[in-house]
């Protein structure tokens, strides 16, 4: 046997290798991470009912807050990165501390308990993501291979708390470098995200989707469909910006982290009273139903922005992309039915076009689009994500992302979002 032989034999038997060990960890880390996702969302259910049938939970809101600081502040995390530490720990090795997974779990069920304004995905990428890297520490993975269970656990807990595995498989490689797919995360990924959703649908939680009424494919309602996706583009920047402004101030003027959150509490307190309503706290799931029936307001997305603004910018625990889900359907709707169009439908391009201005993940979006809405709208949003992601610039919700190639040219460019 020579030299060449035994090489392509070494190289062969290495691969297999390879290939059943990812196979193996990818099934582990569904099955693990999916069952505690799966149970984060039977408590979110349970608080945001239970916030439902006791409105008077909202005076405690401030108070919670110190709760929320008190628990970090135990297990020295005082400067919590949230989303944006998981990213840098995959492109950039910073430390991902198992801790995570429990403060993070634990803060945003009390954020939602007591009706801050914030999503859960940001509970599943922290949790996911820093179960799926401890995994990978408990068996001795290098660097790299640590960053791929990093994925993995992203793609796990965001298909069981969304019901949406072919957007959960490809999210998480997609959200960390704009402009590049990590496909070397690509099947442990898929198979992460499929085995956490049968464990989640094991488990009794029904994938949510939406019906929505889809017009016909002609030039008229391209257009239309055109102007609700730049016009939506433009109100996801306007999100991102407000959340990192509104950060900046309050860390500016507001050193003490503890009277930061009182006040970011009683603002959200003080609004839910003055708008006598509950539709902004929590993630808002009930409003964007409401959007897709056309009962929507001008500033409906606005004062969801400044709800969410308050809550995250101050200290309380939670998501971005629920929120920006709330923006975009209500946006949506509100000028779908100004453009003269079913507001399910202009709710529908909305929502997928915020979520990609937010992200800068547009095959994500599609995909999303489809596992929320079904396939028959597929050239209209296809052709909202796509002008989505170039009329919303460089912004982002994480700052930790990096923007590899340019949305413009195919210049490397290698800059964070803004």
């Amino acid at each position: 046997m020579n030299e060449i032989t035994k090489h392509k034999i070494s190289h062969n038997y290495q691969r297999c290798k390879a290939s059943i060990k990812w196979v193996l960890f990818s099934i582990i880390v569904g099955l693990s991470v999916g069952s505690c996702g799966s149970i984060f969302y039977y408590c979110m259910t349970y608080v945001t009912n239970f916030r439902l049938k006791n409105p008077w939970l909202i005076f405690f809101l401030p108070l919670s807050g110190l709760l929320i600081i008190g628990i970090y502040h135990l297990f020295k995390d005082d400067k919590d990165p949230g989303t944006n530490l998981v990213l840098s720990a995959i492109h950039s090795g910073d430390n991902l501390p198992v801790k995570m997974a429990p403060l993070i779990f634990i803060s945003t069920i009390i954020t939602h308990l007591f009706g801050g304004s914030a999503g859960r995905e940001g509970a599943a990428l922290q949790m996911g993501g820093s179960l799926g890297n401890g995994i990978g520490e408990l068996f001795h993975f290098d660097n790299d291979d640590c960053h791929i269970m990093i994925m993995c656990g992203m793609s796990a807990a965001f298909s069981a708390l969304f019901g949406t595995p072919m957007a959960a498989a490809i999210f998480s490689i997609e959200v960390v470098s704009v402009g590049i797919m990590h496909y070397s995360a690509l099947v442990p990924c898929v198979i992460s995200s499929l085995v956490a959703n049968a464990v989640a649908l094991q488990m009794g939680i029904v994938p949510h989707g939406y019906k929505i009424h889809v017009i016909t494919y002609n030039l008229p309602n391209v257009i239309t469909c055109c102007i609700i996706a730049i016009l939506t583009a433009l109100v996801s920047m306007l999100f991102c910006v407000t959340l990192h402004f509104s950060g900046g101030f309050f860390s500016k003027h507001i050193k003490n982290p503890y009277i930061r959150i009182m006040t970011g509490g009683c603002a959200v307190t003080l609004l839910t009273l003055i708008l006598h309503t509950t539709e902004y706290n929590g993630t808002g799931i009930a409003a964007i139903n409401k959007a897709l029936q056309g009962d929507v307001h001008s500033y409906t997305f606005l004062l969801k922005i400044i709800f969410t603004a308050f809550t995250l910018s101050c200290g309380f625990k939670g998501g971005e992309i629920v929120p920006s889900f709330f923006i975009g359907a209500t946006f949506g709707s509100f000028v779908g039915m100004l453009a003269g169009v079913n507001p399910s439908f202009g709710a529908a391009i909305g929502m997928a076009s915020c979520f990609c201005g937010v992200t800068n993940c547009p095959i994500s979006s599609l995909l999303i689009s489809f596992e929320l809405f079904g396939y028959k709208g597929m050239p209209f949003y296809l052709l909202s994500v796509a002008l989505s992601y170039m009329f919303s610039g460089y912004f982002g919700l994480y700052t930790s992302q990096k923007i590899i190639y340019s949305k413009y040219k195919t210049n490397f460019i290698n800059r964070k979002t803004l």
